[in-house]
């Protein structure tokens, strides 16, 4: 009798719950529809910026958005409302259970109990029916675009000058995702972006490449090549390594060791040219590719071969010019 007793209570409790989530569901869904099927303000955006008229938010006046002479802006179509959706009724204070309905599309967080922001999808979509062309015609597909990064992730529209797009200011909004990088940018040997002169675009397109890991071009010696053209070529004599990759032997975003080597020089040579490494003989690999012997001998010493650079000969190691460059030398 107990247990049959408990068991009903138990079920009138699963049916109660049941019917509560049921319940909340339809108002949510009646919530969604309110804000989904809103008229446009008749006045636009001094409609919105009669409440929203302290920054941030107005200082989107400052910026490209607002210029109502160019037809192309937000500002010369439904004003704010060209992004955020019609929002007549949130204009006029309507609610919906209680609840203020607020813009279909929201980019950030609102301060109300249980509104989240808007699907990145959404408001990628509103950010894309302006912005597809240039360099954004890569972004369905792109690594960030599968990773769900929001536009708004990284810009700010409502800003005069928005950090992502400042020289000084975009390495940090990169880092904040790109930790390991950041990192690296600390260490001895980096390219100069905390000085200001070298930031993530100019190698990198965030919104897509055909190219690996986003870069601008299609490989990455094409991307290297647009600050190092010496090192582009046609060369008579040309080092494998390096016309193949140039990570190879670089690390891009910063090394303990010199010119952003990703080892001792010595070291990384010999990770080639050893014994070991292949048996093409000479230079390039087998027993002579690292000088060893006695002093004195065509072949120096190994100790010394480790304690001076294998760039004091080869100077060349990026390629040369000279008939008598084969080996690299001077």
């Amino acid at each position: 009798m107990v247990r049959g007793t408990s068991l009903r209570l138990v079920l009138a409790l699963v049916w109660l719950i049941a019917s509560a989530a049921a319940a909340f569901a339809a108002d949510d869904a009646a919530y969604q529809r309110a804000r989904d099927n809103q008229l446009y303000s008749q006045q636009g955006a001094k409609t919105c910026l009669t409440c929203h008229n302290t920054p941030p938010v107005n200082l989107i006046l400052q910026t490209p958005h607002a210029v109502k002479g160019d037809a192309r802006t937000p500002f010369a179509q439904q004003g704010c409302e060209t992004c955020h959706g019609p929002s007549a009724d949130h204009a006029s204070l309507k609610t919906v259970d209680g609840k203020l309905i607020l813009p279909p599309i929201l980019f950030v967080k609102p301060k109300i109990e249980g509104v989240p922001v808007s699907p990145v999808e959404a408001r990628n979509k509103a950010c894309l029916s302006c912005h597809e062309s240039g360099l954004r015609m890569n972004w369905e597909g792109s690594q960030h675009q599968q990773n769900s990064v929001a536009c708004s992730t990284c810009h700010n529209p409502h800003t005069p000058k928005d950090p992502v797009l400042v020289k000084i200011s975009q390495p940090e909004v990169c880092f904040t995702c790109h930790a390991q990088q950041r990192a690296e940018s600390y260490e001895y040997s980096h390219h100069p972006i905390r000085e200001g002169k070298v930031v993530c675009s100019d190698c990198h397109n965030p919104h897509g490449s055909p190219g690996p890991r986003l870069l601008k071009e299609f490989t990455v010696n094409e991307t290297c090549y647009n600050c190092h053209a010496d090192k582009r070529g046609p060369l008579l004599w040309e080092h494998q390594p390096v016309r193949e990759d140039c990570t190879n032997c670089h690390t891009p975003h910063g090394s303990n060791q010199a010119r952003l080597m990703k080892e001792p020089l010595n070291f990384l040579c010999s990770s080639c040219h050893s014994s070991e490494a292949n048996s093409s003989g000479g230079a390039f690999g087998g027993a002579h590719s690292i000088p060893t012997g006695p002093v004195g001998s065509s072949f120096f010493a190994a100790e010394l071969a480790t304690q001076r650079k294998c760039l004091n000969c080869h100077s060349q190691i990026h390629g040369s010019n000279s008939p008598s460059g084969a080996f690299f030398f001077r």
